[in-house]
């Protein structure tokens, strides 16, 4: 993966996952209320887990959801691929242990990074960075912030967090 061009599908997909919550939050629905108008009969648990980036939409189901919000699916889809060309406004829960195991060249300072995290604080695998943080890091370890936002993402768990 070129890591400062392209965002892992699982990152996307909390991306989109994100932007399906956003426009339904804007009509003022439920997650229980905008699975009354699907007639695909899926639960509130599934949109849960489609919101979240846990479960990946088919495109399908994309386009269903969209239609009942009351939102055109490309305007969604821009929206999500927008964010997702520029990860800056995320904050990224990174797992260390993730980091630790990649072997992609050119970030063997990233690696560096969390080892020392790890030995110095062994009980926090998992840290939240914010857009600042991670800022900061690309400054001290020589990436644009674009190409390292995009490499953390690849081992983000749980969910991208706006600030």
């Amino acid at each position: 993966m070129d890591a400062a061009h392209d965002v892992t599908d699982r990152a996307f997909a909390r991306i989109l996952g994100q932007e399906i919550r956003r426009a339904r939050e804007a009509r003022g629905w439920t997650r229980v209320q905008l699975v009354e108008q699907l007639p695909s009969g899926i639960g509130d648990r599934t949109l849960l887990s489609y919101e979240h980036g846990i479960r990946q939409l088919s495109v399908v189901r994309f386009v269903e959801i969209s239609k009942a919000l009351g939102v055109a699916a490309s305007e969604l889809l821009a929206r999500a691929l927008e964010k997702a060309r520029d990860l800056s406004s995320f904050s990224l829960r990174v797992n260390l242990r993730a980091v630790l195991r990649d072997g992609q060249d050119g970030f063997e300072s990233v690696r560096r990074w969390a080892r020392n995290r790890l030995r110095d604080e062994p009980r926090t695998e998992v840290l939240l960075l914010a857009p600042t943080t991670i800022r900061e890091m690309a400054a001290t370890l020589d990436f644009s912030h674009a190409t390292l936002a995009a490499y953390l993402a690849e081992f983000t768990t749980e969910d991208l967090s706006e600030p």
